[in-house]
């Protein structure tokens, strides 16, 4: 069997398990995973959020299906074993902080698990490749991981927004690996694609469902592990920042809030009603213009990263300024929202 087809068969499977999950987990698990309306949410009645179990479900046994079907030389999906016990971890976290919802887990906790989480993948040789000192990886890898990972957690603040994204942003990173040696990532991300693309129309149908900080976490760690085990710089040196593009839309979002939270003197760490997506609805914004709008931006961003790939030095830092630009200009009009 031909990769090519043992890709289209995993994105297959992960979606088709996808959709046999969600109403087993309707039945069975939705009365104890109820998102109840708070503060920020502001649908009327509990939705429940058992999107994540689902996501996790598929995409673990389609994983696990490629393993066993799979006669690759020893070792090529080494890198998968540290995803995929770093994720576990993740989700497992996401779920006891949606069981225990409203007050969820405590945030050392969890930066603690994530911690361990991220420990798992530099064991198993999933690190930030651009430099070549411990002292350096390692930190950054850690901060890369922690950061995304919460960042898709962030953008799960509007039906469709999270989900989207890591649908934009495994396709961008499916596409860059493809053509390379590193399988794992090709069938994590395909897998991720094919799990995202069948839970997203639940996430707007009437009787809808929601990710969860169980899926939101898991989607995050997953892109962000994913995001360091391509070989962007094959063609030119510069294609190193390739992931910065990605993933650029999550990480502004991460780092706006941030930044808003601090302007008021609150805990960068604390809920508020600081999201991007909220701002643009007390201006007016519908939800469906924002959720357009940021599959524009993420579909830009991830084809600026592809074109990174390809080109010159000169190239990469004329898209570095155009972009920072954009994104200052946002920013800025952001906070003037209310």
């Amino acid at each position: 069997m031909g990769n090519s087809v043992l890709y289209l068969c995993t994105c297959t499977l992960a979606a088709v398990l996808t959709g046999l999950a969600l109403p087993f987990l309707k039945r069975f698990a939705a009365p104890y995973l109820l998102d109840t309306p708070n503060a920020l949410k502001k649908h009327t009645t509990p939705v429940p959020a058992i999107g994540g179990c689902a996501v996790f479900f598929s995409t673990v046994v389609t994983l696990l299906f490629v393993r066993l079907v799979t006669n690759f030389p020893t070792g090529t999906l080494h890198n998968l074993r540290g995803i995929l016990m770093g994720g576990t971890l993740i989700f497992c976290l996401g779920l006891l902080d949606d069981l225990r919802k409203p007050q969820g887990v405590p945030m050392p906790l969890k930066l603690c698990v994530q911690a361990l989480a991220a420990a798992s993948l530099v064991y198993y040789g999933v690190t930030i490749q651009i430099f070549t000192s411990a002292w350096i990886v390692f930190p950054f890898t850690f901060l890369w991981l922690l950061t995304l990972t919460n960042a898709f957690n962030l953008l799960d603040i509007q039906d469709g927004l999270c989900v989207s994204q890591a649908i934009i942003c495994t396709t961008g990173l499916a596409f860059i690996a493809l053509p390379s040696e590193f399988v794992y990532v090709n069938f994590a991300a395909l897998a991720l694609l094919g799990a995202c693309l069948s839970f997203w129309p639940h996430n707007h149908a009437k009787n809808k469902f929601f990710l969860g900080d169980s899926g939101s976490t898991f989607l995050g760690f997953m892109i962000a592990a994913l995001s360091m085990g391509t070989g962007y710089s094959r063609h030119v040196s510069s294609g190193f920042l390739a992931p910065v593009f990605i993933l650029a839309l999550p990480l502004f979002d991460t780092f706006f809030v941030s930044v808003a939270r601090l302007l008021k003197g609150k805990n960068p760490l604390k809920g508020s009603d600081d999201h991007i997506a909220l701002r643009l609805q007390r201006a007016g914004w519908s939800r469906r213009r924002i959720l357009v709008t940021f599959c524009a931006v993420g579909i830009g961003c991830n084809l600026l990263g592809w074109i990174i790939t390809k080109s010159s030095l000169c190239v990469t830092l004329c898209l570095l300024v155009v972009a920072g630009l954009f994104f200052g200009c946002a920013m800025r009009r952001l906070l003037q929202c209310k």
